[in-house]
């Protein structure tokens, strides 16, 4: 680790501060007052009332405006920017600049030539740079990335995930930008190693005169010759947040929505046999057989997501290396969103993601 990274003692609570005190400050405030790994040592927003209501009347954390001074705080260790994405380059690299190890709200940054400058200083720098893509850290998904990674599920064939509900539509994102980054940083997630999108093509319509896109659709083409299908959809009169992964010995399904069984493997499917395997006069038909066995439905111990990003985040922080989803997972799921964008103006073409990439 660079000379500039802060040291913090094995036995000693890490100082955080976190910045912004809007949407999604207070739940990182609450998980860091509630981590013995950490020491919440300041609020920061550009509203200082908004900062003191939020950590309370009796609260001695420091509430302030004043984000130069909390950076400059040598018991500040790191930082957490909650504010809006157009700001995260600019704090972000305030933060890192000053020596502290910085996790940040998704997405990363507003572009991927933002997100690269964000990844390219914290490594310079021997930081920990971490995006808060609270979906990875729920119990569902860490047990979907075991069973992919394992090889439980076989190899993955398809990917199927739908995310829709009724609004809320937004004034400055289109629906791809606002609900895909979830399945996006899932999906990067629970890949087993050296298994990656290499292009993506994307539907959308406004059918409503929103001025964007609100329905989408994706479509993500893997490596190994599996694919992603991504709907997103402000439109639906039903909530749904459901998603199929096929693989080659089981299929999963995630319903998010059912507490009492998120998790589905089916142990069905479709078998075909290869040319080795076949005789002579079997070669010109393959043969398609099918499976029908049991279905198991894990238990899953119910867990807060955030209170795992938050100890993933100490242990970065702690160790010395990445974590798991840290600034280029980030950065990867940016570019997914960008080579999507730009297929969606250009009617849906299929976009290479390292040839936009190199862009």
């Amino acid at each position: 680790m660079s000379v500039n990274a802060p040291h913090v003692a094995a036995d000693e609570p890490i100082g955080v501060a976190v910045v912004g005190a809007g949407y999604w400050g207070p739940n990182l405030v609450r998980n860091f007052q509630a981590s013995p790994e950490f020491r919440l040592r300041a609020l920061c927003d550009l509203d200082v009332g908004r900062a003191r209501r939020v950590l309370g009347d009796y609260s001695t954390v420091r509430a302030t405006d004043d984000l130069a001074s909390v950076l400059a705080d040598e018991t500040v260790r790191a930082v957490a920017v909650a504010t809006p994405a157009g700001t995260h380059l600019e704090v972000a690299t305030a933060a890192l600049r000053a020596g502290k190890h910085v996790l940040v709200e998704k997405p990363l940054a507003a572009s991927f030539p933002q997100g690269r400058a964000l990844v390219a200083e914290a490594e310079r720098r021997g930081l920990s740079l971490m995006c808060d893509h609270t979906y990875c850290y729920t119990p569902a998904v860490l047990r979907i990335r075991e069973l992919l990674h394992s090889g439980d599920l076989g190899e993955l064939q398809f990917l199927d995930s739908v995310r829709i509900n009724l609004g809320l539509v937004q004034r400055d994102i289109d629906v791809m930008w606002d609900l895909a980054p979830h399945d996006l940083s899932i999906l990067d997630f629970i890949l087993p190693p050296g298994v990656a999108p290499v292009s993506v093509a994307a539907h959308g319509a406004d059918r409503i005169g929103a001025g964007r896109a609100c329905v989408a659709y994706l479509t993500l083409h893997l490596n190994t010759g599996a694919i992603a299908h991504i709907h997103v959809n402000w439109l639906s009169p039903v909530k749904i947040r459901t998603t199929i992964i096929g693989g080659s010995k089981r299929t999963l399904v995630w319903d998010d929505l059912n507490p009492s069984q998120r998790l589905s493997i089916f142990d069905r499917g479709v078998d075909v046999a290869s040319a080795d395997e076949l005789g002579d006069e079997q070669r010109r038909d393959m043969l398609v057989s099918y499976r029908s066995g049991d279905m198991v439905a894990p238990a899953l111990t119910e867990r807060e997501a955030l209170r795992t990003m938050v100890e993933e985040y100490a242990r970065s922080i702690r160790t010395g290396t990445p974590a798991l989803t840290d600034g280029r997972a980030g950065l990867r799921v940016i570019a997914v969103l960008e080579a999507a964008s730009r297929s969606l103006a250009d009617g849906g073409r299929l976009v290479d993601l390292d040839e936009w990439v190199e862009a």
